[in-house]
């Protein structure tokens, strides 16, 4: 018999931070709170968490992730959430936040709500992205860094229960292509027999509606000098002048300019889809989340583009669930696996417990040399040196 557990998922979106709280594989409780108020008050989020009652862990946002991290394992909280959770420094999101960058808002808010919880000695733990699973084979992994990040990655663990409860079928008998389209970033990833297997994350797939993802290296020496904030430009929302998903739609129906930002939004995806599609045996489903996918016009037109690779449905996420995204209640799930709840076997079943190493370590330009230094050094500073060796690994160190 498993054991009982009630665990508590934060997904900290670009548009708005989602709570989920969890009792074995339902929702009980869920609130949604807009970025840009935690940013400007992290006590909102700590009062909404408070609201939220007893659990037995905390999945906090964890941006591009780290192997499993908990709250008694951080000695330097600042450093841990700016340098790991989210590879950024002070600086870049200071000048972000005086811009007033909606993209930015997130990273502020995530580094303030880490900061906190380790002060108030919150049952917490931070999760992985795809890049740092033991199921994705690592010459995949070559001069790459985002292949989901770590709300990616949850949602991932989502759709391995959601299609297995579905189909009647197991864990290990899954097997779907996931298209994440959020306000923010896309995501692509291969799901077979269960486990992670490959991933284009927000920044490898060409054009999301908010962020200009993967470039032209040519693009990036033209631009010769780049900032954190700087991925958030260059996406439809650039392209169209509109920070609205639907009146940028309506724009399109105007403007050729903002069409074409569309449509080419749509073709990255079906592009990555048609590549990701080698790293499978064959998808039972192609299945869609985020933000836009709720959105018909832009579900529609995906469905239409992929229904000959593999039936197209959306993601039915957990019983309870009304108002939560699919991330926050992905985020709960991996809690309460971890918590040894209803969820562990799958959370053993996908690896997520083996996740180890940092996210630049498969990265060989030698330009990055100095970066790979400076992400383990955040490490050695913010991680208590006990649990280095688990977290890492031996070959990082």
């Amino acid at each position: 018999m498993k054991a009982l557990a009630r665990a508590l998922g934060i997904d900290p979106g670009t548009k708005s931070f989602d709570l989920v709280v969890i009792d074995n594989d339902r929702v009980v409780w869920e609130k949604s709170i807009e970025t840009a108020d935690i940013a400007r008050d992290p006590k909102v989020l700590i009062e909404a968490i408070e609201e939220a009652g007893r659990v037995d862990l905390i999945a906090g946002p964890s941006g591009y992730g780290t192997p499993i991290v908990c709250n008694e394992d951080i000695i330097d909280p600042y450093t841990f959430a700016l340098e790991i959770l989210l590879l950024t420094r002070r600086e870049d999101i200071e000048e972000g936040m005086e811009r007033g960058e909606p993209g930015i808002a997130v990273y502020k808010a995530i580094a303030d709500t880490v900061a906190v919880l380790w002060e108030k000695r919150a049952r917490v733990c931070y999760i992985p992205s795809v890049i740092l699973l033991p199921t994705v084979p690592r010459y995949r992994k070559i001069n790459r860094i985002d292949m989901g990040t770590a709300d990616k990655m949850a949602i991932a663990v989502l759709g391995v229960f959601d299609q297995s409860r579905r189909l009647g079928i197991s864990y290990e008998e899954t097997s779907f292509i996931l298209i994440e389209m959020g306000y923010g970033y896309n995501a692509v990833l291969a799901i077979d027999h269960g486990r992670i297997v490959d991933g284009y994350g927000g920044t490898l797939v060409p054009t999301g509606f908010l962020t200009i993802g993967s470039i032209d290296a040519e693009v990036v020496v033209a631009g010769r000098s780049w900032s954190r904030s700087d991925v958030f430009y260059g996406g439809v929302s650039t392209i169209c002048n509109e920070y609205s998903v639907e009146k940028a739609l309506e724009k399109a129906l105007r403007e050729e300019t903002c069409r074409d930002a569309f449509k080419n939004m749509y073709e990255s995806i079906v592009r990555i889809v048609y590549a990701i599609n080698k790293s499978l045996e064959k998808p039972r489903e192609i299945i869609l989340s985020g933000r836009l996918s709720r959105v018909p016009e832009i579900r529609e037109a995906i469905e239409k583009l992929l229904e000959d690779i593999a039936p197209v449905t959306k993601i039915q996420g957990l019983p309870g669930a009304r108002i939560s995204k699919e991330a926050a209640q992905g985020y709960a799930t991996v809690g309460e696996g971890i918590a040894h709840g209803f969820f562990h076997d799958l959370i053993k079943h996908m690896g997520i417990d083996k996740a180890r190493g940092t996210v630049f370590d498969y990265l060989y330009h030698p330009r990055l040399l100095m970066a790979k230094k400076r992400l383990l050094n955040a490490y050695m500073k913010s991680i208590r040196a006990e649990s280095l060796r688990k977290i890492i690994g031996s070959t990082s160190l």
